[in-house]
């Protein structure tokens, strides 16, 4: 689909001496020409044909001024045989600035630009004496190939000291045993049943015996292939066939060609190395046919000759490839064809005319560029030409809704036409082939794509195409225009100015000019020459409103007005408004809001929107009015939304989560865009067509759809491409809600208004899954009329604390009351959708129309059973005690009639209440049954249900206005609860019942001593009875470490003074113990009690202390040990070193084989690193887990969970201190008064310092210390107090990433005995508050 577009032509007259060879120097860009020597000047010229430096800007002139001499020599020739010597190769080494020349005489001379001091500037290396017949050097120019006039094939190297030799000798026929079957050759076809009983199909028709040609001028040629591993030689053997012949770099002979009648000297062979072409002459036509490397033809296709063109200006014919296999140039006396391949079909792409071929009897002479692909270099005569092209599309507009995706491609004298959004025609095919009279040069598509122009070499071709009328006619000719130029002026490029206008750029003698035309009437309308430093492309902007060119100073410049003279002409004014940093030979230029913004490709694949760097990699793009679209090297398709130049966000190589970026095929290349139909079309490298519809495009013609409020539009895109319907309502949800009639009136088909609903769902997907990606505030739709593409998605949202699937839902209800004609199914289905589905509404509404609308029901209720399960459905109909509605349900179903029908026709012939109590009770709405069971006042078939089914908070609610029904259901509820071991519940309802022996019971059961014994008290129960109950209740207590309640027991109510305060002083209340036996005389008792106790406190609270203090001492210290080994060597600390000592890569797994009883590397397998984890070593079992969560329990010392269980530890000390801190206060405080203060001060002293070490440890066992967070790759906590490197924030943020649910990259969360440890690290990193240590206040008595 693309053309050849030249960007760059110039003429290089040599008036003295023949241009007879040029070649690129690919440093400077620079040609040396070598001219001479003739027949009457033995003289050789070498010159140097300056190119533009880097950065400069090429002319366009003459270039007389830019020729510099390099040297010049006779060069007589040494054989009497020829009239005068011949350059068969020129060859020029950039990097010693030397040209090779060799000559046909037999001269091997070496020219050296700057010779070094002691050097000759033209050396003559060596000479053949029988002379040369062709020479070549090989692509990586370590080696040349010379063929000499004895039929001898010379390899020398680049010092040019010989390699090897062969000889070409007839025996060489033999190399190869061809074997071809013929494909797809006439003989090998089907030709029908008598044809084939007539013949052997294996036995070709005619084979060739490699006639020759009569017009062979005996050429021998030399071409290598484009890794230098062979050559080609093509040679004429015996003066009776032309052979092909194909060396290896050694020398090696390595296969001959087939014979081929006609088979002519020209051979190219093609760099990407599976072709080489040559030419087949025939009396009447021509061909390029193609070899491998085996000699087997591989394909042909014709040259666009005929007998005479063969005869005059086709007498001679060479083929040469480019640099990168895409161009073949086809060289005849007087012209040049440039012909490229797609689809297996060769399209003639340019023919570059030069001077008449009447006093040439040798091809036109090509060179091309060794590094840029499309820039060669033609020479006849005393001429010669630099030419520059790129592959560019002749695309029509891609501004809706004139983007059609016309395309036009150029192929010779035809003209192939095809608008890809109403005929996506595959090529070589195209829907029309218009004829032209002449080779095309460029051609170009007018605004609303009903116009073309053709240019020529000298004319103008003019095209009608109607686009609008259905089937498309073929385009008619209109006229033709001649350009009024000289013979010398260069027609380059045509395009469209809006839909009359027809603007041709020509370059001639140093200038560019601009002509306009008018399209209708054909006339000039102006002729405007630009001056500086000339013109590189010339195209229309965007809408074609203004015509643009790109200068070769890398500046672009727009028509900024028309100023009409007359009505029949027209000036054209230019500014400049861009500027790129290199030349961009593909450029766009797009208005928003304005301001002009030009779009740049260069040829090394940067992206550039005016002097802003968007992207680099870039293979081809494309604009319109929303979208910056283009290709990348990676095989990703990307979109940047349209805006200011500075504020262009080019999205990230993400296909998965962007709409923006989409991955294609490799080498995939944009041809149009088609916004209308939400669809752009790609080229693949083999030059198949596919036309896809990116999401972003599909997305911003959703959301214009939707602000438009064209919701037809919108849902058919949304069903055609499989996009969530969701957003039809989600973007722009306020606005949807106002015009739900409106949707309904548009999409009219109940089936379309079912899908819609169908797919509804809570997520918001405009905030989700199509999120919106341009950067703009959003705006109210309605306050911007004329917004831009962009603005696109400025929609006002809501938000609603309710459900907005019922919503939604309610909103289609009430917008279709009334219409239940013919959206009957769209109300049954806005119940059925409902979150959760409304089946009894919709079930209701199909029992309606059995009776208002008969004819509907059986349609409704199938529709019903489609939408939701049908049993469900069945189930809901019984609840609504309709049994006619339940079979007209159970008929839609797969249900047995043998089991619906008897239990329907039982249920038929009960009373309506029994009827809804065994339905209900059927399925299993126990609350409604036992509802019906009061109303049909069976108490003992109501309580029996209420016992069945636990039912007594229901029943206790029916019968709370019945005081003898409600006593019994208390009762019943009462044993319930006590059976159920709820003994405090239960001992409130038996003490309402005024069961207060059952009560005390219940109360006791529950530690509950004062409503205990006060229940027991009201029985009346009888002083033995009290007491024995006291003493049970007491010693429980005592059990529970409740001793101030059990003291109370047995001072209140067992009047045991000694007891109650030995219980007093075991729970350290040693005050109230002293202050009970005083107030009850006893202080016989203080020694033996209070002393006691005392002595018995203090023994166990030094103990515990003792402990506590000990444990801080071995546990810190160990702590710390740990975590400094982790932070140093993660790996070893996670089990993960190597045994050895090796320095291993910390990413790399030590996952152990199968036999090895060692553990894999936690630190990779926790840490979602690359290796791989043996599936034994991952112990993914739950009995593994289970094993390994003993192990986390333990702690042991060693393993990867002893910090773990060590912070623990500390922490349970600490509260555990901070638990026994008012007991020791009244232990302390108790041997003061008993005067034992030696011991009082040492309590305090030890409790005092276990404090202190709880104090100081914390900030550092809990890391208070520490703002980083957990680093999953060090598995370790990392970074200081007030860090300011910010890799914390950036830890923290990863692992919110990683965390988030909706996020579908979240990090792996492995199972098993791995998610034990897993869990183990999460677990750390979560920040948890330290336990709080509570001060201790030491007694002034004592000192402190």
């Amino acid at each position: 689909m693309r053309n050849l577009k030249n960007v760059h032509h110039s003429v290089v007259p040599f008036s003295d001496l023949p241009l007879t060879a040029t070649v690129w120097d690919a440093a400077t860009d620079a040609l040396i020409c070598a001219c001479g020597p003739s027949p009457t000047n033995a003289t050789i010229q070498l010159k140097r044909l300056e190119g533009p430096a880097p950065g400069k800007v090429p002319a366009i002139d003459s270039n007389k001024n830019q020729v510099r001499d390099i040297v010049a020599w006779d060069a007589p020739c040494p054989l009497p045989d020829l009239a005068c010597d011949k350059i068969l190769d020129l060859h020029y080494f950039s990097d010693t600035q030397t040209a090779c020349l060799v000559l046909e005489g037999g001269d091997v001379i070496i020219v050296r630009e700057q010779p070094l001091p002691g050097e000759n500037q033209i050396e003559i290396l060596g000479s053949v004496d029988v002379g040369i017949s062709a020479a070549g050097w090989s692509p990586d120019e370590e080696l040349l190939a010379i063929c000499t006039r004895s039929n001898t094939l010379l390899f020398m190297s680049r010092e040019f000291e010989s390699i090897t030799e062969a000889t070409l000798t007839p025996e060489d026929v033999n190399v190869s045993a061809h074997v071809s079957v013929g494909w797809g050759k006439r003989e090998t076809q089907f030709q029908g049943k008598r044809a084939k009983a007539l013949r052997d199909p294996t036995v070709p028709e005619k084979i060739d015996q490699g006639t020759l040609s009569p017009y062979d001028n005996g050429r021998i040629t030399i071409t290598w292939r484009g890794d230098g591993a062979y050559l080609a030689i093509s040679t004429i053997e015996s003066n009776q066939r032309r052979l092909i012949r194909v060396y290896s770099r050694e020398g090696m002979l390595d296969n001959v060609s087939e014979p081929v009648d006609g088979l002519e000297g020209a051979l190219s062979w093609r760099p990407a190395g599976n072709l080489m072409a040559t030419i087949q002459r025939f009396e009447d036509h021509a061909k390029v046919v193609f070899f491998e490397r085996n000699g087997l033809r591989h394909g042909e296709f014709p040259l666009r000759v005929d007998s005479e063109d063969l005869k005059t200006w086709a007498r001679d014919i060479t083929v040469r490839w480019n640099i990168d296999s895409t161009v073949l140039a086809v060289c005849f006396t007087d012209r040049v064809q440039l012909w490229t391949m797609g689809n297996y079909h060769y399209y003639l792409k340019q023919e570059l005319l030069t001077s008449s071929s009447e006093d040439r009897s040798e091809a036109v002479s090509v060179t091309w560029h060794t590094e840029k692909a499309l820039s060669l270099s033609i020479f006849y005569g005393v001429a010669g030409q630099r030419l520059e092209y790129i592959f560019d599309v002749a695309k029509g507009s891609t501004s809706p809704p004139n983007d059609f995706g016309a395309v036009a491609v150029i192929d010779g004298k035809t003209l192939k036409l095809t608008p890809l959004r109403l005929a996506n025609t595959p090529p070589p095919m195209a829907l029309h082939e218009a004829p032209l009279s002449n080779v095309a040069v460029d051609a170009a598509i007018s605004c609303s794509g009903s116009r073309i122009a053709v240019l020529h070499r000298n004319q103008i071709s003019l095209f009608e195409w109607k686009l609008d009328v259905k089937p498309i006619p073929a385009p008619t000719e209109q006229k033709r225009l001649e350009l009024p130029v000289a013979e010398n002026a260069q027609a380059r490029q045509i395009a469209f100015l809006g839909d009359r206008t027809v603007i041709v750029l020509v370059s001639e003698e140093g200038s560019s000019t601009i002509f306009s035309f008018n399209f209708d009437s054909g006339e000039l309308l102006g002729c405007d020459e630009i001056s500086g430093p000339g013109i590189s492309r010339l195209f229309p902007r965007e809408d074609h409103s203004t015509i643009c060119y790109e200068s070769y100073d890398n500046s672009v410049s727009e028509s900024v007005s028309l100023s009409e003279d007359n009505l029949d002409l027209i000036t054209l004014q230019f500014q400049e408004f861009a500027v790129f940093p290199v030349h961009c030979p593909w450029v766009e230029v797009v208005n928003y809001n304005g301001e002009s913004i030009a779009f740049g490709l260069s040829r090394n694949g940067s992206l550039y929107a005016n002097s802003k760097l968007l992207a680099k990699g870039c293979t081809s793009f494309l604009v319109s009015p929303a979208h910056v679209i283009f290709t990348t090297t990676q095989h990703l398709l990307k979109f940047i939304h349209m805006g200011v130049a500075e504020e262009l966000e080019v999205p990230s190589d993400d296909p998965e989560r962007d709409e923006r970026c989409r991955s294609i095929e490799r080498g995939a290349r944009l041809v149009t865009v088609m916004p209308t139909s939400l669809s752009l079309a790609l080229q693949m490298p083999r030059g198949n067509l596919e036309t896809i519809f990116p999401r972003a495009l599909v997305l911003a013609g959703i959301r214009r759809s939707i602000a438009k409020k064209k919701y037809k539009s919108a849902f058919l895109a949304c069903r055609n491409q499989r996009v969530d319907m969701n957003i039809l309502h989600d973007h722009a949800p306020q606005q949807f809600m106002e015009n739900i009639d409106l949707f309904i009136n548009q999409i009219k088909r109940p089936e379309h208004i079912d899908l819609f609903l169908s797919q509804l769902r809570e997520e918001d997907v405009s905030q989700m899954m199509y999120k919106e990606t341009i950067r703009t505030s959003k705006l109210d739709i309605g306050s911007a009329p004329g917004a831009s593409l962009n603005s696109i998605g400025a929609v006002p949202q809501s938000s609603s604390p309710t459900s907005k699937v019922n919503r939604i839902c309610d909103a289609f209800l009430d917008a279709l009351q009334g219409r239940e004609s013919t959206h009957i199914q769209n109300i049954i289905s806005a119940h059925v959708c409902k979150s959760p589905p409304d089946l009894d509404a919709g079930l209701l509404v199909v029992g309606g129309l059995r009776v208002s609308k008969p004819e509907l029901a059986e349609k409704a209720v199938e529709h019903i059973c489609f939408l939701a399960d049908v049993n469900r459905l069945y189930d809901n109909a019984l609840g609504l005690y309709d049994l006619e509605l339940a079979l007209l349900v159970a008929q839609q179903s797969q249900k047995d009639p043998r089991e619906y029908l008897p239990f329907l026709q039982k249920h038929q012939e009960m009373s309506d209440l029994r009827r809804k109590f065994s339905i209900d009770n059927h399925l299993g709405r126990h609350t409604k049954a036992l509802l019906h069971l009061r109303e049909l006042k069976a108490f003992d078939e109501f309580t029996a249900y209420t016992v069945k089914y636990e039912l007594y908070k229901d029943a206790l609610s029916l019968c709370r206005y019945d005081e003898k029904d409600l006593s019994q259901i208390m009762r019943l509820y009462a044993d319930f609860l006590s059976n159920n071991s709820k003994f405090k519940e239960a001992g409130i309802t038996y003490e309402y019942l005024s069961d207060y022996t059952s009560a005390s019971e219940a109360y006791q059961r529950a530690h509950l001593w004062r409503e205990s014994l006060s229940c027991a008290m009201a029985v009346p129960f009888s002083e033995s009875q009290l007491r024995t109950l006291a003493d049970l209740l007491a010693e429980d207590l005592a059990e529970s470490k409740d001793y101030y309640a059990a003291a109370t027991i047995y001072l209140d109510h067992l009047s045991d003074i000694e007891t109650a305060s030995r219980t007093f002083c075991r729970g350290y209340h040693f005050a109230e113990a002293t202050r009970v036996l005083g107030l009850h005389r006893r202080q016989d008792l203080v020694e033996s009690v209070i002393d006691v106790g005392l002595a018995e406190g203090l023994a166990s609270t030094t103990e515990l202390l003792s402990d506590c203090k000990g444990q801080i001492a071995a546990q810190v210290p160990r702590i710390r040990e740990l975590r400094v080994k982790k932070t140093e060597d993660p790996l070893a600390f996670f089990e993960g070193a190597d045994p050895s000592g090796a320095d291993i890569p910390d990413n790399v797994s030590l996952a152990p084989s199968d036999t090895s009883t060692a553990r894999s590397s936690l630190f990779t397998r926790y840490t979602n690193r690359t290796g791989t984890v043996d599936t034994s070593a991952t112990r993914k079992t739950s009995k593994n887990r289970r094993r390994e969560e003993r192990k986390r329990a333990r702690g042991k010392k060693g393993s990867v969970y002893e910090e773990e269980y060590l912070v623990n530890s500390v922490g349970r000390l600490i509260e555990r201190v901070s638990s026994v801190r008012d007991e020791v206060q009244r232990l302390v405080e108790g041997l003061l008064r008993r005067g034992m203060r030696e011991r009082a001060l040492a309590v305090e002293q030890l409790m005092s310092d276990v404090v202190t070490a709880c104090e100081t440890c914390i900030p550092e066992v809990f890391e208070l210390g520490i703002t980083g967070t957990f680093s999953s790759t060090t598995g370790a906590w990392g970074g200081a107090a007030n860090s300011g490197d910010g890799r914390d924030q950036q830890q923290q943020q990863a692992h919110q990433k990683n965390d988030d649910p909706a996020n579908p990259d979240a990090a792996y969360r492995p199972t098993g005995a791995d998610g034990v440890f897993w869990e183990s690290l999460e677990e750390r990193k979560a920040k948890k508050d330290p336990p709080v240590i509570k001060s201790f206040e030491r007694l002034s008595l004592l000192g402190a």
